[in-house]
């Protein structure tokens, strides 16, 4: 029997809170419940999303029967074990970015999702930003021709998240700002890029900047501030990545990707923070370059929307575990091979 509706329950009400009011808005969802151990974090997030129920402990709101999915946005230490027990639990799980803390807890949670035929999706939300869903419609048709390299990034000069909290300690999240803000950069260029197979990577990460804004306020710093990469695939493909947290730089915020093809390129630039965006597509006409604004559709898809319709449907996600697999496998070389100080084979 296909479902009408999916019932959903959002575990973690910091980057969960989006999720509920998400799943809240989506006519293919019903949000039966919310969970965190913030009694007060909670009863704020229930007062706007009005939930049928809320839950105080992950176990008991899995236990539910009437909840069919979960989204999991607790810290990345936190990741594996809730999805596992998700997945278990008989639950389709929609699971915050990273994936996990590294690619071996990330293979766990792929490979119970296929021995238990449950859906695990990456909320990998810069996907299905309009500008980029344009760009991909270019590079889909052909339009661009082969890409052969890509550039990504994501710059802040100031804007470490929660100095003295679970962001800012590697035991708890992974890693610093190539895990936070690079796994989205990354993830977009990659798939934009038709997610080529990754052989080779080479990378570099920096916490001197953290260190010492962190140590100012009397708290540890021991992931990065700044990391940066060059990724070799097996099609001859390259990509250079950089992500920082802070860094005595021009801009506050400064995000792009910019894609190189055989037959034309694109950029694809966030600024003021993130909230304004700039696209253009670069297309060779007989030896001259033509450059297009590409139409912009406003009525997409939101990655609550898209879970919640791939389920109905019976269809896979556009963003599926094994993607964010690949993608923590390059994180994981990333900082292995800044560590040793050389390329890392994949």
């Amino acid at each position: 029997m296909r479902l009408e509706r999916v019932r959903v329950g959002v575990i973690g009400m910091g980057m969960g809170r989006n999720h509920a009011v998400a799943f809240r808005d989506c006519a293919e969802a019903e949000l039966v419940a919310i969970c965190d151990t913030d009694d007060g974090r909670l009863e704020q997030v229930s007062h706007e999303v009005h939930p049928r129920r809320t839950y105080t402990e992950m176990d008991a709101l899995l236990a539910d029967p009437e909840i069919a999915a979960v989204s999991i946005c607790v810290p990345n230490a936190l990741h594996c074990v809730a999805a596992v027990k998700a997945l278990e639990a008989g639950k389709h799980v929609l699971c915050e970015k990273p994936l996990a803390m590294n690619a071996v807890e990330g293979a766990r949670m792929v490979e119970t999702a296929r021995r238990l035929d449950r859906t695990l999706m990456l909320h990998f939300n810069y996907r299905f930003q309009p500008t980029s869903q344009a760009v991909k419609r270019f590079v889909d048709d052909g339009k661009l021709g082969e890409i052969y390299f890509a550039r990504t990034h994501w710059h802040r000069n100031r804007g470490i998240p929660g100095i003295g909290r679970w962001f800012t300690q590697k035991s708890m999240s992974g890693g610093g700002a190539l895990i936070d803000l690079g796994v989205h950069r990354l993830d977009l260029a990659l798939w934009l890029m038709g997610f080529p197979k990754p052989v080779a990577v080479s990378g570099a990460a920096y916490n001197f900047l953290g260190q010492e804004i962190a140590g100012r306020e009397g708290h540890a710093f021991d992931v990065d501030d700044l990391a940066a990469a060059f990724i070799r695939f097996e099609n001859g493909a390259t990509l250079a990545m950089e992500a920082s947290w802070a860094g005595n730089s021009e801009k506050r915020e400064d995000q792009a990707t910019q894609l190189w093809g055989r037959r034309g390129g694109a950029v694809l630039r966030n600024y003021d923070e993130g909230y304004q965006y700039e696209t253009r597509v670069f297309l060779d006409r007989d030896g001259h370059l033509e450059t297009h604004w590409p139409e912009i559709h406003q009525d997409g898809e939101t990655p609550q929307q898209h879970f919640c319709r791939a389920l109905i449907q019976g269809t896979e996600t556009m963003a599926p575990g094994e993607h964010g697999l690949t993608v923590m496998r390059i994180l994981d070389a990333i900082y292995e091979s800044a560590r040793i100080g050389s390329e890392i084979r994949l």
